[in-house]
């Protein structure tokens, strides 16, 4: 390898339909693992620093919303490679400019160990925070689902929470959701696996479009 030659650290990411990665950590409720949450779903999400206007916004919006979540029986827990007294002092500040108090617990990062392990450092965007990701962990510790975001985008907590509500609906019901769809909708019924099956769909009474594409009640 030349001097000129650079190298590349690349990041796995977890997989979905996975084992959520355990983690054991220090948090502003004291210390806190994955499998202390056993049971329940979690929604675990980075933000890239402490004290950031972005991040701010988004922590005060998760809050106000956490009667939202507990009536879904999940659990939040935020994460970023802060000390836990930045996190203290910054979950105080919130509530004084933005009028909203933090309830959930938030990881304190500092050697990057739930970072590195969620894939929330992505070099290409800063090698010092984590970019913004969101990861929906089921009662099993299973990851079901994880979206990324860039610094500069503020996430949409309606969204998460329709995230949240298809998966436990495709937990509880078997259904698959359409696009923009909500809670209340028609969902879709999963495709027939075999031609006898596809011709027995057409006979179902279902909202059939065609033998792959049918919809039902929620």
């Amino acid at each position: 390898m030349s001097e000129q030659q650079t190298t590349t650290t690349t990041t796995s990411l977890p997989r979905l339909n996975e084992p959520a990665p355990q983690f054991a950590a220090t948090a502003t409720s004291g210390p806190i693992k994955l499998s202390d949450y056993k049971g329940k779903w979690v929604v675990l999400f980075s933000h890239p620093a402490d004290f950031t206007p972005v991040c701010s916004t988004e922590f005060a919006a998760f809050a106000t919303r956490q009667a939202d979540f507990d009536k879904r029986g999940v659990q939040l827990i935020g994460v970023s490679i802060d000390s836990v007294y930045s996190h203290i002092a910054w979950m105080r500040s919130i509530e004084q400019l933005l009028g909203t108090k933090i309830n959930f617990p938030v990881i304190a990062d500092l050697d990057m160990k739930v970072a590195h392990t969620y894939g929330m450092i992505h070099p290409g965007a800063s090698t010092t925070a984590t970019v913004r990701c969101v990861f929906f962990i089921d009662p099993n510790q299973v990851l079901r689902a994880m979206v990324y975001y860039p610094l500069t985008t503020g996430r949409n907590i309606d969204e998460i929470l329709r995230v949240v509500d298809a998966l436990q609906l495709n937990t509880e019901k078997g259904l698959a959701t359409p696009a923009n769809w909500k809670p209340g909708e028609k969902c879709i019924v999963p495709a027939p696996l075999t031609t006898e099956a596809a011709d027995k769909r057409m006979k179902e009474g279902l909202e059939t479009k065609d033998w792959y594409l049918s919809f039902k009640q929620g």
